[in-house]
């Protein structure tokens, strides 16, 4: 898994999200610009820098645990790399944004709803790689973070989210994705799971998704997303902890 630098969430999401036969070891990307735009196109120019770290480590699949990034480069550069790349170390490689278009599709959803914890100009980047797609998002709701003197996605809390995304409830939507790898996502999505809105799903709920079933050598279906929706699993990892 490459893992922003300064990314907080990844790794725990991650250890409640995999099934037991999963192991992920990690590495993470590194930028010394100042700016946020500016790390994430660092991030995604050294992606094949980064899957070095791992040497001969006997891998069956990467991924990016990075969205800002994608929405960035856009859907041709991104589908680019991720074939070069999959060329090169012969395993599935697969970024986060790509595993959200992989279950929006499967799903057949068109009109989004979307949980942005982005500033203005990443948010608009990301509402043009969705329709770069396909998708309409027709709503969003922002959890865009002013006062953190940490960083905008990473300190947000689980209550924000849970808000933002319980204001969507009743909105006439297909799906719901909850934005950025650094958001946490997963208690807001499990108190969720039953309720009367569109399905909601996160950029690490799909990632999860999509590598098992790369590892598994599926072709990416509803049949195997649904139960991951549905909090199988995951869920009962999520509430143990929470119990500690």
């Amino acid at each position: 898994m490459l893992t922003p630098q300064a990314n907080i969430t990844v790794e725990p999401e991650f250890s409640l999200l995999w099934p037991p036969r999963v192991a992920m070891i990690n590495a993470r990307l590194m930028s010394d610009k100042p700016a946020m735009d500016a790390r994430l196109i660092d991030y995604f120019a050294n992606y094949g820098g980064a899957l070095r770290q791992f040497a001969n480590a006997p891998l069956k699949a990467a991924a990016a645990a990075c969205t800002g990034a994608s929405y960035l480069a856009g859907r041709e550069r991104e589908a680019s790399l991720v074939e070069e790349l999959q060329a090169r170390h012969g395993f599935a490689f697969i970024t986060a944004a790509t595993a959200v278009v992989d279950a929006l599709t499967v799903l057949k959803a068109r009109r989004i709803g979307l949980v942005s914890p982005y500033p203005a100009g990443l948010n608009e980047a990301s509402v043009a790689y969705w329709r770069s797609h396909g998708f309409d998002p027709v709503e969003i709701a922002s959890v865009f973070n002013t006062e953190s003197a940490f960083h905008p996605i990473y300190s947000l809390e689980g209550s924000a989210a849970t808000k933002a995304l319980r204001s969507l409830e009743g909105k006439s939507l297909d799906a719901i994705v909850m934005l950025g790898t650094g958001m946490p996502t997963l208690a807001p999505i499990a108190e969720t799971i039953k309720w009367s809105g569109a399905p909601a799903m996160s950029c690490n709920l799909c990632l999860a998704w999509r590598v098992v079933e790369a590892l598994d050598g599926n072709v990416p279906s509803a049949a195997t997303l649904k139960p991951w929706l549905r909090g199988e699993g995951w869920v009962g990892r999520l509430k143990a902890q929470m119990q500690l």
